[in-house]
């Protein structure tokens, strides 16, 4: 079968494949979806209850608003998939996608010894660097395919579970119940899952987003007398928020504006910067007690035992924050939803046992242990360059969150989070368009390198979750030099008041004409 030639090839039909397709559509790239269609993780991992966790007029396109982006009500994941599609229809992004086109193998086939960076031009080369293998999940035929580029756009979440390391012989194959993933608890419909967890001893392990939602819709297919409660088991805690406003006052003054950002560190601040950073550091400290003061006045915490030991600050600073639905402490208040804390677990064949020695009978265990989005991007890639993905913190080590300056015409978009994922994928599109379009030149590999290490350090020192790559405490600068780099004005306000006190959105960033 020959190979088929193309310019840009772009790998996944998420958040992040549907804004390269976008922001790069005059080159006509060819999008792979191994599903059979967009969406990611909000089609592909989502339960019957998952919502946004941000209102939506934070988490939207800068060329097309939510029709009702006004609403303060949460979306639901449905609505969200129902916006993508509107999005992509709009701007006729479909034509791109091959579905249930699996990406297998990718070959490095350009010249080792070019330099592919800043000063050497164009990253449209006109000769093919990278050769992708493709598994059409329908024939399961192999189809080669070459590009001068490829955009990385497969995530962190998804496709591939994190499963947590057992002792010998204490693996689920001595559990003698059901034991599954969020990923495969995704996939059941409500009837099913409910069938699953009615009248069951459910055990979900974990304490993020999903193992909370999950707990949740365990506690309500097991409502009345027969009903069973679900045991959360919790190794790690964090800080949850059960809306956006804190003592009256809207959530995002203490983090989402350049005012209450210019508290914390940035990269390339200078040294005036660093000191008067250092000499407000009290009002940082304050602003994250004072929301965990209202924290703690809001929710049971001390009741449950699940008061954090860190600053709030420190789960914000990581991406880690996570938004309450509204009944999960009601239904822990009915006994519906019990916890456990530990560090340590495993399996016996009636349940789980802990490091105490204490024993928990169980029908079903869920995990809720997150993904291994690495694995998915070293399983394709090719040597040397699947070593370059990992990292001492963890993190993976990009410039702008997009480009590996060690491999060559090659990004990655999805991989940074912030407040907004949407917003960071698509800012980063339109920043990886016009340097595709030779519109602005990379920095030397070494100044890239520089940038990373100086924005990784600042995330090691801001959080002890430090192995996301996680910018929400210095998003805005972030975004500003995206726009110095582009050659945009990055004030993007009309005036200096709502500079300093609104947050910025994706409708700021709209782009200039």
């Amino acid at each position: 079968m020959a190979i088929i030639r193309s310019k840009i090839g772009i790998i996944g039909g998420g958040i992040s494949g549907i804004a390269a397709a976008k922001q790069l559509a005059k080159y006509d790239p060819i999008v792979f979806e191994a599903t059979d269609c967009i969406g990611g993780v909000w089609k592909h991992c989502s339960y019957r209850s998952t919502k946004l966790q941000t209102p939506r007029c934070d988490y939207e396109f800068s060329d097309f608003p939510w029709t009702q982006r006004d609403n303060t009500n949460f979306p639901t994941y449905e609505e969200i998939l129902d916006y993508l599609y509107s999005y992509a229809k709009h701007f006729d992004v479909l034509k791109f996608f091959n579905f249930n086109s699996k990406v297998v193998e990718i070959k490095f086939v350009g010249d080792p010894e070019m330099n592919y960076f800043g000063e050497y031009g164009s990253l449209l080369t006109g000769n093919p660097v990278w050769e992708v293998a493709v598994r059409n999940n329908q024939s399961q035929t192999i189809q080669w395919y070459a590009f001068d580029f490829v955009v990385m756009c497969t995530g962190k979440y998804g496709d591939i579970p994190n499963i947590p390391n057992f002792p010998q012989k204490k693996g689920p194959q001595v559990f003698n119940g059901q034991v599954l993933h969020t990923l495969d608890y995704s996939k059941l419909d409500q009837e099913a899952s409910t069938k699953l967890m009615k009248g069951k001893k459910v055990v979900v392990v974990g304490y993020k987003k999903s193992a909370i939602d999950l707990a949740v819709e365990c506690a309500e297919a097991n409502q009345g007398p027969e009903g069973q409660p679900c045991t959360m088991v919790v190794r790690t805690l964090h800080w949850t928020v059960p809306h956006y406003s804190i003592w009256g006052l809207p959530f995002y003054l203490f983090y989402s504006t350049r005012s209450s950002q210019f508290f914390h560190e940035r990269p390339n601040q200078g040294l005036f910067r660093t000191l008067l950073c250092h000499m407000l550091s009290p009002l940082r400290r304050a602003a994250s007690k004072l929301i965990e003061s209202y924290l703690e006045w809001k929710l049971p915490l001390e009741k449950y035992g699940l008061k954090p030991e860190h600053p709030f600050e420190e789960d914000y600073a990581s991406c880690q924050m996570a938004i309450l639905p509204e009944n999960f402490f009601t239904e822990a208040d009915k006994g519906k939803i019990m916890f456990k804390r530990t560090s340590k677990w495993w399996f016996w064949e009636g349940g789980v046992e802990f490091e105490d020695n204490t024993k928990l009978e169980a029908d079903v265990v869920i995990l809720a242990t997150g993904f291994d989005g690495k694995k998915k991007i070293k399983a394709i890639l090719p040597d040397p360059f699947r070593s370059l993905v990992e990292f001492p913190s963890g993190m993976l080590p990009l410039y702008r969150g997009t480009i590996h300056p060690l491999i060559p015409n090659m990004a990655f978009v999805g991989y940074l989070e912030s407040v907004s994922n949407l917003h960071s994928a698509e800012i980063r599109c339109i920043w990886l368009s016009r340097l595709v379009d030779d519109l602005f030149k990379l920095p030397s590999v070494e100044k890239m390198l520089a940038q990373i290490t100086q924005e990784m350090e600042i995330m090691k020192r801001t959080t002890r979750f430090y192995k996301r790559n996680c910018i929400s405490t210095f998003s805005i600068n972030h975004s500003d030099e995206i726009c110095q780099e582009m050659g945009w004005q990055f004030w993007r306000k009309t005036n200096w008041l709502a500079e300093a006190f609104c947050p910025y959105n994706s409708q700021d960033y709209a782009e200039e004409k």
